[in-house]
């Protein structure tokens, strides 16, 4: 079978790929998919065509593989080690998928790879696989499959660099409704830095930053213990 990723028509020896995380309120995990009979697991990517910018490609990329328009993507980290590029692994992918190995040939050597990741609500998602893919699944963070080649890497860095930039990104990222409690908007900070935090230490410092705006009670049992609702300025 010819394939549809034909040396001319995609830029030579660059790759993106992408960590996009999910998280529902409770619990953060990532997205993986499996190729075809090989038994290996990797992180969504591709390859960026002449004809579109690096961004555009990545957007298109995670919107397949979600369903998703509106996703906050960002770019983390280049990826360029010499020890990266696995041949015997490519072509055991590109065979099982029953496309023509000279066709592909070009997909076989060194690859620089550009990191984004996505941050985004998974129980608002139908991850669907591409036509390497058997399988495109949500894996909790502490129960992620052995990755190939160096996307364990990318993965780390990719939640170093979330942790680090994440309150100053968290208005964008529409993990939250519109109006939510402190201890959703706690919730959610425990499950990106992976540790419990003081409720009320927490709720004076996020009072002090002036990024909420107080709304009505939330009444769903008892009136004195109805929680205030909040939102972003």
């Amino acid at each position: 079978m010819k394939s549809k990723l034909k040396k001319g028509d995609y830029i030579q020896n660059i790759s993106y790929d992408s960590v996009i995380f999910g998280f529902n309120g409770a619990q953060l995990k990532i997205l993986v998919l499996e190729y075809h009979n090989t038994g290996l697991y990797a992180l969504p990517g591709g390859f960026i065509r002449m004809d579109e910018d690096l961004d555009e490609a990545v957007k298109n990329g995670v919107s397949k593989r979600t369903g998703l328009e509106d996703i906050y993507l960002e770019q983390y980290h280049t990826f360029g080690s010499l020890s990266r590029s696995d041949s015997a692994a490519m072509k055991r992918i590109i065979m099982e998928s029953g496309s023509d190995l000279m066709d592909c040939e070009w997909m076989f050597g060194r690859f620089i790879s550009v990191g984004y990741y996505a941050l985004i609500n998974y129980e608002e998602v139908s991850p669907k696989p591409d036509e390497l893919s058997d399988s495109i699944n949500w894996y909790p963070i502490d129960e992620l499959p052995t990755l190939m080649m160096d996307h364990e890497e990318m993965v780390t860095k990719a939640l170093q660099v979330l942790r680090a930039n994440f309150e100053n990104k968290l208005i964008g990222m529409n993990l939250l409704p519109a109006k939510f409690t402190m201890k959703q908007l706690q919730q959610v900070h425990e499950a990106i830095l992976g540790e419990k935090l003081r409720r009320t230490t927490f709720q004076r410092k996020m009072l002090s930053k002036d990024i909420l705006v107080r709304h009505e009670k939330l009444f769903q049992g008892k009136a004195h213990k109805a929680p205030y609702l909040y939102s972003f300025k």
